[in-house]
């Protein structure tokens, strides 16, 4: 009985000793551990290796970039695996170290669960990649590769639609079947962390993850409709708030206005335009130029879209009775040099930055205005004093996105003459660019986007229009007499450059910002 009980334990310490063995190793080669659930996993690349290789060595390929493979090994020594898996791919080989539960629900998610047949309690299927996780992972994957800002699972009568927004334009992803429905949403529900039994209130979240060797912030909308829940995804691209302001699209005047502007030590600076036109992206920029170790800079936001190194950064939140107004008045007790106001929506946020601006800090925001000199009144309208909105504006700038020529299938082309006389073009340019449309645009002729632009700087005569509350057709006019280009103006010039095109900048801009 002693010997059989010694026997025992000798074989168990063998085998705890195997799996030490492995992890020192793993920890003496320096091989990171990595959690499989947070990563999305390309289709292509998790199936590059045959399904007998990935069951018999424990291992999975996470991603690809350029010609290395990184591989999520339960066992990151063993390099006969790793020797057998560059030999298959072609590929170097970077291991990493994951859970053996972790592999073996990766390989089940995307081979299938190799004869077993499906779960027999009630959980989802896994048939390849059309489980309802395999799904979800292909289309975030994909969004990531083709810089979407946005995917959208509608709910139909008979079917679900699923679409991408590239370039500001929503494109058809695929046509999935009615009852993939239920168990789509609750994964998306089930990476948000939201209330999966919820289907009658609209619920917002937040995934992080990596995919496509990125990491990945996603905001997450649902909204019960009569068809069912409808599901926005909205991908944050952390590395577009490191665009430096002179890759934004400015012209060489206008970056010359805002790059003064934002050299003061006060005052307030506003970035107009609708959603979407790319203002949080100005702002972020502009606080990325100006943010050093002897400035405090703060922001307040609905929501926090992307963490800033070096600004202290707070999120409203409505339900807690955290608003723009109270959590500025907060802010201001901080000691902050430079504020980040995400959006003025009332009068109370305005006057409170307005005063903020007027007393040694330099705020900057965001308005919903047609144009730049629209910004003037509106902050009339809301309630601020004439004073008040002449003294402590430096400048007002208005933007919109438009998209750009793809330089693959880039061609010369006449421009149609009835677009000219829609544009109110008097002096026929010769050739523009057009996008034939090619894979790599996914036919679209466009591939990327650039701001166009129109600033006000504060000046004498702007300062006594305000005064007298004058109009906005009136500021606007002074404005152009100044010398400003409104934001059709600057697109017509980025068009004649062959940036864009003249049935972007149509589609961007209203009569009221023609040229004349």
């Amino acid at each position: 009985m002693s010997d059989h009980s010694t026997t025992t334990l000798t074989d168990n310490r063998s085998e705890a000793s195997g799996t030490d063995v492995k992890d020192l190793l793993a920890t003496k080669l320096k091989v990171p551990t990595i959690d499989l659930s947070l990563y999305l996993i390309d289709e292509e690349v998790a199936t590059s290796i045959p399904e007998e290789t990935a069951r018999k060595h424990m291992l999975v390929p996470v991603f690809k970039i350029e010609n290395t493979l990184t591989l999520a090994m339960a066992d990151p020594t063993n390099v006969l695996a790793i020797d057998e898996v560059q030999a298959a791919t072609g590929l170097r080989v970077d291991p990493v170290q994951a859970s053996e539960t972790g592999i073996e629900r990766t390989i089940d998610q995307y081979f299938g669960k190799s004869g077993r047949g499906p779960a027999g309690d009630g959980g989802e299927e896994h048939i390849g990649a059309t489980s309802s996780p395999g799904i979800i992972n292909t289309v975030i994957s994909r969004a990531v590769k083709n810089k979407a800002s946005d995917v959208h699972i509608e709910p139909e009568e008979n079917a679900v639609q699923v679409r991408e927004r590239v370039d500001g334009i929503l494109m058809p992803l695929m046509t999935l079947p009615k009852e993939m429905e239920s168990s789509l949403v609750t994964r998306v529900k089930i990476l948000s962390k939201l209330d999966i039994s919820e289907k009658r209130l609209p619920q917002d979240g937040r995934i992080q993850l990596r995919t496509e060797g990125k990491d990945v912030d996603i905001r997450v909308s649902i909204q019960p409709t009569v068809t069912g829940e409808n599901v926005v995804l909205r991908l944050l691209d952390r590395h577009s708030v490191s665009i430096g302001i002179d890759r934004l699209g400015l012209d060489e005047s206008n970056l010359s206005l805002l790059d003064s502007a934002i050299k003061k030590p006060y005052g307030m600076v506003l970035v107009t335009g609708p959603t979407g036109s790319g203002k949080t992206t100005t702002l972020y920029s502009v606080l990325n130029r100006i943010a050093s170790s002897e400035l405090n800079v703060m922001t307040i936001e609905d929501p926090v879209e992307y963490r800033l190194a070096g600004v202290r950064q707070t999120q409203i939140n409505t339900t807690a009775g955290y608003t723009f107004a109270n959590g500025l008045r907060a802010l201001l007790r901080q000691d902050p040099d430079v504020i980040m106001v995400g959006e003025i929506r009332d009068r109370e946020t305005a006057e409170i930055a307005v005063r903020a601006s007027m007393t040694g800090h330099l705020v900057f925001s965001t308005l919903h205005t047609n144009d730049a000199a629209g910004a003037f009144t509106r902050l009339i309208d809301m309630g601020i004093e004439p004073f008040l909105v002449a003294s402590s504006l430096h400048c007002v700038i208005a933007q919109r996105l438009v998209r750009v020529v793809c330089d693959k299938c880039k061609r010369t082309v006449q421009p149609a003459a009835y677009l000219l006389d829609k544009l109110g073009v008097k002096d026929r340019p010769g050739e523009l660019s057009q996008g034939k449309g090619c894979r790599l645009c996914h036919q679209t002729g466009y591939r990327g986007r650039s701001g166009i632009f129109e600033v006000i700087p504060m000046s004498a005569s702007i300062r006594t229009a305000i005064l007298a509350r004058s109009s906005t057709s009136a500021l606007k006019d002074l404005a152009i007499g100044a010398g400003m280009q409104t934001l059709r103006q600057d697109g017509l010039d980025k068009a004649f450059q062959g940036l864009t095109t003249l049935e972007e900048i149509l589609r961007v801009t209203v009569a009221g910002q023609s040229q004349e």
